[in-house]
């Protein structure tokens, strides 16, 4: 794929991607406890789709990184609840609540936070060393 030229693109790919998981959990995060008045509009928790990306020149470089495909809603079922008091209960009493799962989204969240932070360093250490080569032959 073109606009892999160096490892500093992989790394700004692989940072993309992890933002994008970051504001997926976030969005979820949000959502968690919303309620609807039918099943087929409450909220799903969403989830990013990755694909692996190579550079045009991968049998030389050896370069390939990580895009976003897409975000998917993940297939739950919200679950019914009985509040015959809020608003958009149905006339039995019921709302649909958000299939979230707070600690779930957590552990997500830590872990996008965890593969950010390691792309990072990954990318500091190396223009880090970059420039050290570059300054020994003055």
């Amino acid at each position: 794929m073109n606009g892999i030229d160096s490892v500093f693109d992989v790394g700004a790919r692989a940072l993309s991607a992890q933002m994008v998981r970051m504001n997926t959990v976030a969005s979820n995060l949000a959502n968690a406890g919303t309620v609807s008045d039918k099943a087929e509009t409450a909220f799903r928790p969403l989830r990013p789709v990755f694909e692996t990306s190579y550079a045009d020149a991968v049998g030389r470089t050896g370069l390939s990184t990580t895009d976003v495909a897409g975000v998917v809603s993940l297939d739950r079922e919200p679950a019914r609840v009985y509040r015959p008091d809020h608003p958009q209960a149905d006339p039995e009493g019921y709302v649909w609540e958000a299939p979230v799962s707070v600690d779930e989204e957590m552990v997500e969240m830590m872990e996008a936070s965890r593969q950010y932070q390691n792309t990072l360093e990954a990318v500091s250490t190396l223009r880090s060393l970059m420039a050290r080569t570059a300054s020994m032959g003055q």
